[in-house]
């Protein structure tokens, strides 16, 4: 091994060279639950997208993803990646997206942190989890699905593609077809000018039970080139 070869260490603890900075994983010789766990305490923040859907027989279901994001805005797409669940045959959320076809995606703010968590729970199958957490809901423009009223932000959202990369992950491609925000999120309506403090959203952190708020923000001026100086 040169020097400037990385050191591999041991797969799943990552055991660094003594002159290495840095420790390196091979994902592939890991075990799944060292991946994960590495993965989630890397790339941070997350946001959360607290999904509601409803089933084939019209229960409503609402439970929070963190492996979630947009990925593009013409169309707009959003993305979230559900994994095995340990006690039933699939994620109930991912059930009901496979039955109709649409599903909300509402943003979770920081007073309804503890809601939240209680929508994380492993309720059976058929409970209504807006319900158990004492949710307030509000209707919808496009899909038949109801939205949180207390969400500063709601993404109406109808299934794309359904992405299937191998290993117990499912990833769900969604296009949003209609979008609601709390006016008093804006600084300026007309112009799409949004406040990010005055929304009080919460991210994902590492751990169990690690979340962050996004009021603590800055601001760097995004350049032209030529750079000046260069």
């Amino acid at each position: 091994m040169t020097d400037d070869t990385p050191a591999t260490g041991n797969a799943a603890t990552g055991n660094a060279a003594p002159d290495d900075a840095f420790a390196h994983f091979d994902l592939g010789a890991m075990a799944k639950g060292d991946v994960y766990k590495l993965l989630a305490s890397v790339v941070l923040p997350r946001p959360i997208a607290w999904v509601v859907s409803k089933d084939a027989a019209g229960g409503l279901n609402a439970a929070p993803f963190s492996f979630f994001n947009i990925l593009s805005s013409d169309p707009p797409v959003v993305a979230v990646s559900f994994s095995a669940a340990p006690d039933r045959e699939g994620k109930d959320t991912l059930a009901n997206i496979r039955a109709r076809g649409e599903f909300v995606v509402n943003m979770v703010p920081e007073e309804l942190a503890e809601a939240m968590n209680v929508t994380a729970t492993n309720a059976p199958r058929g409970v209504d989890e807006t319900g158990l957490a004492g949710l307030a809901l509000a209707g919808c423009a496009v899909v038949d699905v109801l939205r949180i009223a207390g969400s500063p932000v709601a993404l109406e959202c109808r299934l794309w593609q359904e992405l299937s990369p191998g290993g117990s992950s499912t990833i769900v491609l969604a296009k949003v077809v209609y979008a609601h925000v709390r006016a008093s999120a804006f600084e300026d309506l007309a112009r799409l000018h949004i406040d990010p403090a005055r929304m009080r959203l919460i991210g994902r952190m590492h751990g169990g039970g690690g979340y962050c708020t996004t009021r603590d923000t800055f601001v760097i001026e995004r350049k032209s080139w030529p750079l000046p100086g260069k």
